[in-house]
């Protein structure tokens, strides 16, 4: 199959869902309204609520949301086939995940702000909403543990990337002050900052930087307290000081790293070497439902309904702007994992090459393994357009970092305003303060990664993808309750709804057998827990939905 022709189908399906899906939903659905008074006028702080243009709020939302996980989820999931791959990637965006992430955004906008685990006491009671909170917790947790590891190795990975990641920062700041306190022009800004970074991309080309293990003799455990740290620092200021402009940054590099590889293909056109389908992997999880969970961003992930209930709803500067963002970024995130899985299945130049990277689960399924398929792959997409292929692949490398670093640190701001929430309910006013909160997140994520030279998030990630895929369908579950109420057509998240839980709690079903037979106590219990706090919200929601017809 030619992955040109793959990938102009998939965009132009985007493009028509945007046009069409898209503003059936804000106009028909949510009623979107360009006069309403969003929480980031209504509530302007200057740090956390900051009325922001649409194209730079875009930038961070759509970073935040992608993270480095639309790249390697469809990059393992290939293994099972392009075609399962691309149709999950493809529908699920359209029709649950931008759905998904448009809903959890204008509920958050309809609600002062607050978070989708803090509104769900509203719609479905008290009790839901405290175990919503802790769900919450627990999977922001694992996320800045795992990818301050996740950053750390593809910094000794790629160490090409070290240097311009890091001169992004006084590059972001530098913008913010232009934007915020100059009054500059944003995009004479982001046209300079990326010329400015890709210069850089190229210095760090032939200029990698290694540095020493100097904590703990372990340069992974020295680069994830380096990142920790940071973390804590990013997540304290405000918003438009380091946050939006490097995800303003990080969004023109989006661009530029998607046209090279689409042009890359437009002179290339390479067939796709592997198997269409190929669901019979000897040591790979079951087919069904593992698909829907090993591929969760790019498709639908509950972690947007954080993101776009958390930092972004408190920078939305109108209403109507919910469109082009939450729907919008979903279909940008679905395009991105199409070229994921066209780089892990038409960069390699045979379906040898490609046996030889998939010849099993655990050779794919290494973080190496899924970023180095994309890079590789997505390197010689640019590379035929006579760029060299170690600026090719040094530019798709700093991509990734880019977009785990930005996952890193609005994942610590998102978890303290999760933190001040819960603080404030149980009276504990030393952890309702921003600087206190980050850093009970930043602590608590150090101490899970301690454990095992940095790689302690490790321990826990088996559950992140059920958990990730658990808070989707709880999200999608409040936000039907609320359409119930309002007298909506509710069936757009309820149908999504549906389907998310009951794949999530078959895949949870078979871990927790895993476990058990593994001898893997902590995962076994963590995991009951789990299904058993899913369970309760649902009848929780039930009941909820009962009470209120009857009011009705």
């Amino acid at each position: 199959m030619n992955s040109l022709v793959v990938a102009i189908i998939s965009f132009v399906g985007f493009i028509i869902a945007y046009r069409l899906y898209g503003t059936y939903l804000s106009s028909k659905i949510f009623n979107l309204n360009p006069d309403s008074k969003t929480p980031a006028h209504e509530f302007e702080d200057g740090i956390d609520y900051v009325p922001t243009k649409k194209e730079i709020l875009f930038g961070h939302h759509f970073t935040t949301i992608a993270g480095a996980a639309p790249i390697v989820g469809p990059a393992i999931a290939v293994i099972w086939g392009w075609v399962p791959a691309l149709l999950w990637v493809v529908f699920g965006s359209i029709f649950m995940g931008a759905v998904h992430d448009l809903g959890a955004l204008v509920l958050s906008a309809r609600h002062q702000g607050r978070s989708v685990s803090d509104i769900t006491e509203d719609l479905v009671g008290p009790r839901a909403r405290t175990l919503f909170l802790l769900l919450t917790m627990f999977a922001l947790l694992i996320v800045i543990a795992v990818f301050a590891l996740v950053i750390a190795i593809l910094f000794t990975t790629y160490p090409q990337s070290v240097l311009p990641i890091w001169v992004e920062v006084p590059i972001a700041i530098a913008v913010g002050y232009y934007i915020y306190k100059k009054s500059g022009n944003s995009t004479l800004a982001g046209l300079v900052a990326i010329i400015l970074m890709y210069i850089f991309v190229i210095i760090g080309v032939f200029l990698p930087i290694e540095i020493p293990a100097f904590i703990g003799g372990n340069i992974i455990y020295t680069w994830v307290v380096i990142l920790l740290v940071y973390a804590y620092i990013a997540s304290t200021l405000p918003v438009w000081v380091l946050l939006q402009p490097r995800d303003y940054i990080n969004s023109h590099q989006l661009f530029v790293g998607l046209g090279l590889m689409f042009l890359g293909l437009l002179v290339s056109h390479p067939t796709i070497v592997a198997p269409a389908v190929n669901v019979n992997v000897s040591d790979a999880p079951a087919f069904f439902p593992f698909l829907f969970i090993t591929i969760a961003c790019g498709a639908l992930s509950g972690f947007h309904s954080m993101a776009a209930s958390g930092t972004t709803v408190k920078q939305l500067n109108r209403e109507t702007d919910a469109k082009a963002i939450g729907y919008g970024g979903m279909l940008m995130e679905g395009a991105l994992a199409t070229m994921a899985i066209l780089a892990a299945t038409a960069g390699f130049k045979s379906l040898d090459a490609w046996n030889g990277h998939y010849a099993s689960w655990a050779a794919a399924s290494g973080l190496g393994a899924k970023v180095g398929a994309f890079v590789e792959g997505g390197s010689s997409f640019v590379s035929a357009l006579g760029i060299p292929g170690n600026i090719a692949a040094g530019i798709l490398a700093v991509l990734v970092v880019s977009f785990a670093a930005t996952t890193l640190d609005s994942a610590t701001r998102i978890q303290r305003y999760i933190i001040s929430e819960l603080a404030e309910d149980l009276n504990i006013k030393v952890l309702t303060g921003r600087y206190s909160a980050t850093l009970l997140a930043v602590v608590a994520a150090f101490l899970l990664a301690s454990i095992n030279g940095g790689q302690g998030g490790l321990i826990l990630w088996p559950l992140f993808g059920a958990t990730n895929q658990l808070m989707a369908g709880l999200a999608l579950l409040v936000v039907t309750v609320w359409l119930l109420r309002m007298k909506k057509p509710a069936y757009i998240t309820m149908l999504p709804m549906l389907f998310i839980i009951f794949m999530t709690s078959w895949a949870m079903g078979i871990n927790v057998m895993n476990y058990y037979t593994s001898g893997s106590n902590l995962l076994l219990v963590l995991s009951v827990l789990m299904i058993l706090l899913e369970v309760w919200v649902i009848v929780e929601a039930i009941i909820a939905y009962k009470n209120t017809k009857e009011v009705l």
